[in-house]
């Protein structure tokens, strides 16, 4: 008898064990990941496509303006040639005789043997450069190029500035997003906790009505009503469950998260008190928009300058270095130089490109004041919509006060038989819109709060 309680004690040990291994092994798979709203758009922030893109532009940019810096330098360039002709590049005939006056000829007649004297009087084929070797250094310094090499460095240094704006706008955009997909998933979920509220409110009116229908003080129909209510809380429930897997997937690849069975927290008290307005002229100069339209107005003033540069006289000089053998030996020599460039018939056309220019500067500048005020605009309405906002959310909560008072009074009026179903019902629902009206409320105003934020800058 012992050795089999101690056979079992054993086997109980072992499964023991068994559930133990597989317990602490599958935890960690049921272990949901918490997100708050500053982890959701810091991951939005760092997976998103439309932001690494935007890292890219920003890049490429500088590489630009690095590319327009090195127009301050001298231009080295180098030069190599060989060549080998069917015959020489340079062919002549030379007659001595022709060059030799009658006094020289008495004199060389007396000097040189009579074969010499016959061979200068026939003419010789000379012949060069049939093959060689050319070669050359230079280094070319622009001195005065109508201010174009220092607009262009400016230009690119306009053009990674507009990028690095452009990264704002889009991590606005991102920001936004995720946020408004954060509090619409936080709204189902409060939603979620109503019907389950309601759900256990109605359970418990239908134990009452039970009762009572047992007992013979109501009629079933009381109790048909309640089951009908019931059946309808559990078809919302089911249409909550569905939009919450839905938004939490959206969310999930919007952010770039790994699982889709993460839960979110937040508070979901009502704001203590309004958020304080900014001075809208003063905001408007640190946001984003007004800045690239400053951007666009600059980059335009520097393209004016640009083409009124490209007509300008150009003065560079230079040094080089050069090699050849074209006369059967090695020469080699180094030179400085100077240039003057001077564009005449390009003013013909280039007139007419620098009026372009300046009208496009023209239309950057008032698109900057125009949009300007749209701007400011942007701004009163985003802040009328948090005022409007959080009047919501203060209506909504005396909504639920009254709505809670009033479900209290109906159970109590239909318990002591002075109220119909259909009134307690009637007061069940209304309370469940008011909370609703209260979750809508509370997440429209935090996305009116992000959209005001965006708008002035905070």
């Amino acid at each position: 008898m012992r050795q089999i309680i101690q056979t079992a004690i054993g086997y109980k040990g072992k499964v023991w064990s068994v559930l133990l291994f597989y317990l602490f092994t599958l935890l960690p798979l049921f272990a949901q990941q918490t997100y708050t709203l500053q982890q959701i758009k810091d991951s939005a922030l760092h997976n998103n496509i439309a932001i690494r893109n935007a890292k890219h532009s920003i890049e490429a940019a500088q590489q630009q303006r690095k590319e327009a810096f090195t127009k301050y330098f001298p231009n080295v360039s180098g030069t190599g040639l060989w060549f080998n002709a069917n015959k020489g590049m340079a062919q002549t005939t030379i007659n001595p005789s022709e060059s030799i006056s009658p006094e020289l000829g008495a004199t060389l007649a007396q000097m040189l043997p009579a074969e010499a004297l016959a061979a200068l009087a026939n003419p010789i084929s000379i012949s060069m450069m049939k093959n060689g070797t050319i070669g050359a250094l230079t280094a070319v310094q622009p001195v005065f190029a109508g201010g174009q090499i220092i607009n262009g460095n400016k230009l690119a240094k306009v053009g990674e500035d507009v990028s690095r704006l452009q990264l704002q706008l889009s991590e606005n955009e991102v920001e936004k997003t995720a946020e408004q997909y954060f509090w619409q998933l936080a709204s189902l979920q409060e939603k979620m906790k109503t019907v389950e509220a309601v759900d256990t409110l109605l359970r418990d009116i239908y134990k009452d009505v039970d009762v009572a229908v047992r007992a013979g003080l109501v009629m079933r129909n009381d109790l048909l009503q309640v089951q009908l209510r019931q059946n309808d809380i559990q078809s919302q429930r089911l249409k909550l469950q569905n939009g919450i897997s839905i938004v939490r997937l959206l969310l999930s690849q919007y952010c770039g998260l790994r699982d889709t069975s993460f839960v979110i927290t937040y508070q979901s008290d009502a704001p203590s008190a309004l958020l304080s307005r900014q001075d809208h002229d003063h905001a408007l100069l640190g946001t984003a928009e007004y800045q690239l339209l400053g951007k666009q107005v600059e980059a335009a003033n520097l393209q004016k300058k640009m083409a009124v540069g490209q007509k300008l006289p150009s003065v560079a000089v230079g040094a080089g270095y050069n090699y050849h053998n074209l006369l059967d030996n090695n020469h080699s020599f180094g030179m400085i130089f100077a240039t003057v460039s001077v564009p005449i018939s390009d003013w013909w056309g280039g007139s007419h490109a620098i009026k372009r220019r300046k009208i496009e500067h023209q239309q950057a500048q008032e698109q900057l004041e125009d949009n300007a005020e749209l701007l400011k605009i942007r701004m009163q309405n985003a802040w009328n919509g948090v005022q409007e906002a959080y009047q919501q959310i203060q209506l909504a909560q005396r909504s639920i006060e009254q709505a809670e008072e009033n479900l209290r009074l109906n159970r109590d009026y239909y318990r002591a038989g002075t109220s119909k179903m259909s009134d307690l019902l009637e007061a069940q629902l209304l309370y469940q819109q008011s909370c609703d009206k209260y979750t809508d409320a509370f997440a429209d105003y935090q996305n009116k709060l992000l959209e005001y934020r965006q708008a002035t800058h905070l």
